[in-house]
């Protein structure tokens, strides 16, 4: 059967449900979170988890053995995201390729402007100064 999540409810007194939200906000999580990891480090620790103020914590802190976190990941997922390293990579030098390009195409128009260009704008304004309608044969 999957790992299925389960709803856990009990009731705690207004200055102890106040407290654990300060608790919450201090750590920028959500309350759910708070007992969620509390919850899990008592199930990791078989029950025997104490809680006690930070300035009573023994000095010398015993360094879980899952520190750093490491994660097994498959090849495949590894092969993928280099694949897909590689052809983002190539897809950066296509677009340089073709900012360049659009580049020489801009610097080349302008220097075809420097020739006599008409603009369709300038002849619609030329039309506008001939009062004599265009008349068929």
């Amino acid at each position: 059967m999957g790992n299925k999540n389960k709803t856990v409810s009990f009731r705690v007194n207004e200055d102890a449900f106040e407290t654990l939200q300060e608790i919450a906000e201090e750590r920028d999580i959500s309350l759910s979170a708070v007992f969620r990891d509390y919850v899990d480090m008592l199930v990791a620790h078989d029950g025997q988890v104490a809680v006690v103020p930070e300035h009573e914590a023994p000095e010398e802190a015993s360094v879980d053995e899952a520190w750093p976190p490491k994660v097994e990941v498959p090849k495949s997922f590894v092969r993928e995201h280099e694949r897909l390293e590689l052809e983002a990579e190539h897809l950066r030098d296509q677009l340089d390729e073709y900012k360049q390009y659009v580049t020489y195409l801009r610097e080349r128009v302008d220097d075809e402007n420097d020739e006599e260009v008409i603009h369709l704008e300038d002849l619609d304004g030329a039309e506008d100064e001939d009062d004599e309608p265009y008349q068929l044969g």
